[in-house]
């Protein structure tokens, strides 16, 4: 039989990630960005261009590679493109 468990809202915390609430905070960013992005309908280029970082870096970014990229930088470039930083529940 299988159990199924009721997770919470950190999917990071929920599978022990080290530095969980921390890479909560940046994937949550990081999908901000993307939907500012997309609701611009902004090329990666012409995104990466506004956020003043190379195109190959927020590709990453988007896809989830950011452990090297602070908060703080994620919270500068989300305003940046107008999202301004809103707080996350940790």
């Amino acid at each position: 039989m299988t159990t199924i468990e009721k997770g919470s809202y950190n999917v990071y915390r929920d599978l022990e990630c080290p530095e969980a609430d921390t890479i909560y905070v940046k994937a949550r960013l990081a999908a901000r960005i993307r939907e500012i992005i997309e609701d611009r309908h902004l090329t990666e280029q012409q995104a990466a261009d506004i956020l003043g970082m190379p195109q190959p870096i927020l590709s990453g970014m988007l896809r989830g590679k950011f452990r090297g990229i602070s908060e703080t930088k994620m919270t500068s470039r989300l305003n940046r493109l107008g999202g301004f930083a809103f707080n996350f529940r940790v």
